[in-house]
């Protein structure tokens, strides 16, 4: 397969995308909006091949502005069905409930999937009327003359259990803190318009899985009147990895295979998209090295914040989500509250490089930069130097 032109090759060359997800479906859209040929290579049948129409939180709390208004002046529209919850009950570690309201959004829920109104449908079909042209069950691991990486995460830092059904039950977002449910992460029930969506969402103990699952339904089938019909089980991973620098040569990475992910909670979609169209600017301009600027610049910040708030959250436990609660309960407005606390400040500043060297996460010299390595996602066993 013919590969994509470098970032600084004649404005004519086709740019080459592995992997049909947000990021890559939104530098798609950048990119042919900008006037540059863009093939996108998927190794799906289709978009969004690992969900079932499960419901997601475009997370609306990290910007003072909305998440939508972001997403429109980067070109995307918001043409997929998506809700947005000023209300949220929150179970902390006791069971005892929490509800919090903001004038504004906390997150708008969308689906993901391959159907009509889905988050992923949307992003496609607007790639393919700006020009972009999709390829499915056509995978890539190398990209020998460089392109855009986009293909998902690259590692399992989180996992997501659960199930999406039918129901009867009113619309609402419910959320639970508590280790026996979802150790270091959190338990969630999202339903809207009859549909529901249940996991566990976890950081730790991954083999135990279906024991937290278990004791979620449990646990939210006591507190809130709901049923389940027609429910099926999915699962999914994520991962968030704090390298300096996301550009390989002339491989620009996106989204979760950049490692671009809230520590603290798992959000991604976001990032993703915005990621995506970063890079996709930098290509347009013949200036790579300007992505790693530019995503600094947006969400740097963020994402130390979060990786802070992880390694406080994990030492702390379910003390730790006592006190998240009680802080949220005298907060006048939750949103601007938990808004805050992504933002930089000297404390996150002074402690991240504390956490960087904690977490068991990897350093950039863990992943292949041999010179001429073109792989999308690194496979390659190169031999080491004899001493």
């Amino acid at each position: 397969m013919t590969g994509a032109a470098p970032a600084d090759t004649p404005a004519n060359a086709t740019v080459h995308v592995s992997g049909a997800g947000p990021a890559g479906l939104s530098a798609a859209i950048t990119l042919a909006s900008g006037g540059r040929a863009v093939v996108v290579h998927e190794r799906a049948p289709d978009v969004a091949h690992r969900f079932h129409h499960d419901f997601q939180g475009l997370e609306n709390w990290t910007t003072d502005g909305d998440v939508l208004d972001e997403l429109a002046a980067i070109g995307i529209r918001p043409e997929f069905e998506y809700a947005a919850f000023r209300e949220t009950t929150l179970f902390d570690a006791d069971g005892r409930e929490h509800t919090y309201r903001s004038d504004r959004p906390f997150f708008y829920l969308v689906r993901r999937g391959d159907g009509e109104g889905t988050l992923d449908r949307s992003l496609a079909r607007q790639a393919l009327a700006a020009g972009a042209e999709l390829r499915f069950n056509d995978p890539v691991q190398h990209l020998r003359d460089g392109g855009i990486v986009a293909e998902g995460p690259h590692g399992s830092d989180v996992i997501a259990v659960g199930y999406v059904f039918d129901t009867d039950a009113g619309d609402g977002a419910y959320a639970a803190l508590a280790d026996r449910l979802a150790p270091g992460g959190y338990a969630y029930l999202l339903i809207h318009r009859g549909r529901g969506t249940l996991a566990s969402c976890m950081f730790a103990d991954f083999h135990r899985e279906r024991e937290y699952l278990a004791r979620t339904a449990d646990f939210f089938g006591e507190r809130v009147t709901f049923s389940m019909r027609n429910e099926q089980r999915f699962g999914g991973t994520g991962n968030f990895r704090p390298f300096r620098s996301v550009r390989r040569g002339p491989l620009l990475y996106a989204g979760e295979a950049a490692g671009f992910q809230d520590a603290l909670w798992g959000f991604g979609m976001r990032y993703a998209m915005v990621s995506g169209h970063l890079a996709a600017r930098a290509v347009l301009a013949g200036a790579p090295d300007r992505y790693d600027e530019d995503w600094r610049a947006r969400f740097g910040g963020e994402l130390r914040a979060g990786a802070v708030n992880r390694f406080l959250i994990e030492r702390l436990g379910d003390c730790g989500y006592r006190m998240l609660a009680r802080r949220l309960d005298r907060a006048p407005d939750p949103r601007a509250w938990l808004g805050r606390h992504y933002r930089s400040s000297l404390g996150t500043d002074v402690l991240y490089p504390f956490v960087r060297r904690m977490r068991p996460w990897p350093r950039d010299a863990d992943h292949c930069v041999m010179e001429g390595c073109d792989c999308t996602w690194c496979r390659c066993t190169h031999p080491q130097p004899q001493p």
